[in-house]
C-alpha cells in the first residue's frame, strides 16, 4: 500500500451529480497553473483522478481539488477546516481560492499528497490481519479528531445546517419512511422494507448527540495507508458536530468482509457492548438508505437502476439483518 494512491475519490452522502466544466482541458491547465503557484515550481504531470463531486488532478506531490464557483459549498467548508484540525490527521492545505477560466469562475483546493495507497471501499485484497491493524490505527486517528477541541472559527463551521442525510432524529427517521410510502405510487419498495424501516426506527433513540467534531464520510475510499499503518484520512468536506458512532458505522460498513473485524476493534477500543454498536449502526444506515431512496424517487427521471441498488442495499440491510449476521 505504498507509494502514492490514484485510486477514486468517493462521496457516500447524500447523492449529488458533479457539475461538469464545458472545456476538460481548461481544467487540467488551472490545476496545473495552481499547483505550480503553490510549490512555486512546475509539479510535472497531472493525471485525472475519478470523484463524482469534483474535477480533480495529482501530480507527484500535489493533488488540486476544482469545482464551479457556483458548485456546491462543501468544498468551501473542508477549505475552512483545514487549518484548524489536529496536526497529522489530513493532508496539509497548501493554497486555496478562486481562479478563472476563460468562460467561468473555479474554487479550487491545493493540497499536499500524501504517502499511501486507499484501502479502498470494501478494503479489497485486505487480508484480515492487516484489516485489524489498519482498523485499529483508524479508530485512534477518529479518537483524537473526537477528542479536538476546535477553534472557534472551525466551531462556526461544524455547526453550520448540513443536509447530511444521516440519523437526526427518531421523528425525522419516521417522517422518512413516511414519504417513501406517499412517493411510492407505484408500488416498487416492497411492503417489508417499509415495515423494517419503520421497526428500526420505534429502536432508535429520540435524538443524536451533536457533541464532537466528526468526519462524517471516513468509509476506508477516504484514507490512505502504507505498510500496514494509516498515513491520512482525506475529504472532510462532510464534517460537522455529531457523536463518535456517526464515524464508527462508515469504518465498519464499508470494510467488506471484514465488517465483524472491524466491529470488534470499535468495541473493544470504546468499551461498547456490540450488540450497542450493531444497534447504533443499523439506525445511521436505516437513515442513510430511506434518504438516498427518497431523493432517487423524488427525481423526475431517476435511473430505474439507481432505485434498484437503493431497495438491494435495504434488502440487505432488513432482509438479510447486515447488522446481526453474527450476532451471538
Amino acid at each position: 500500500m505504498c507509494g502514492y494512491s490514484n485510486e477514486p475519490l468517493h462521496d457516500v452522502g447524500p447523492a449529488v451529480l458533479r457539475p461538469l466544466m464545458t472545456d476538460l482541458r481548461q481544467a487540467r491547465d488551472a490545476a496545473h497553473a495552481i499547483a505550480l503557484a503553490a510549490l512555486g515550481r512546475d509539479p510535472g504531470p497531472m493525471t485525472t483522478v475519478d470523484s463524482s463531486s469534483h474535477h480533480v488532478y495529482v501530480s507527484s506531490n500535489v493533488v488540486v481539488k476544482i469545482i464551479d464557483a457556483a458548485g456546491h459549498s462543501r468544498l468551501s467548508r473542508e477549505i475552512a477546516l483545514a487549518p484548524h484540525l489536529p496536526t497529522g490527521v489530513t493532508a496539509p492545505l497548501l493554497d486555496s481560492g478562486r481562479h478563472q477560466l476563460e468562460t467561468r469562475e473555479v474554487r479550487y483546493a491545493c493540497y499536499a499528497r500524501m504517502p499511501g495507497a486507499t484501502p479502498g471501499m470494501g478494503m479489497p485484497g485486505v487480508d484480515g490481519v492487516t484489516a485489524r491493524l489498519l482498523a485499529e490505527e483508524a479508530v485512534q486517528r477518529l479518537h483524537g479528531l473526537h477528542s479536538w477541541t476546535p477553534t472557534a472559527d472551525a466551531e462556526q463551521t461544524l455547526g453550520e445546517a448540513l443536509d447530511h442525510g444521516g440519523f437526526v432524529s427518531q421523528a425525522a427517521l419516521f417522517a422518512e419512511v413516511e414519504s417513501l410510502a406517499a412517493l411510492d405510487r407505484d408500488g416498487i419498495v416492497p411492503r417489508r422494507l417499509l415495515d423494517g424501516l419503520t421497526a428500526i426506527a420505534e429502536r432508535a433513540p429520540a435524538h443524536a448527540r451533536v457533541v464532537v467534531p466528526v468526519h462524517a464520510d471516513c468509509h476506508w475510499g477516504n484514507w490512505l495507508a502504507c505498510d500496514r499503518s494509516v498515513t491520512a484520512l482525506l475529504d472532510f468536506e462532510w464534517a460537522r458536530f455529531g457523536e463518535p458512532v456517526d464515524d464508527w458505522f462508515f469504518l465498519a460498513r464499508f470494510s467488506g468482509p471484514h465488517l465483524e473485524t472491524v466491529l470488534d476493534v470499535i468495541a473493544h477500543a470504546t468499551t461498547t457492548p456490540l450488540s450497542t454498536l450493531r444497534a447504533q449502526c443499523e439506525v445511521r444506515e436505516a437513515s442513510y438508505l430511506a434518504a438516498d431512496l427518497r431523493i432517487a424517487l423524488q427525481r423526475p427521471g431517476a435511473p430505474a437502476q439507481l432505485v434498484a441498488d437503493n431497495i438491494r442495499d435495504l434488502e440487505e440491510l432488513i432482509v438479510e439483518r447486515l447488522w446481526w449476521r453474527q450476532a451471538r
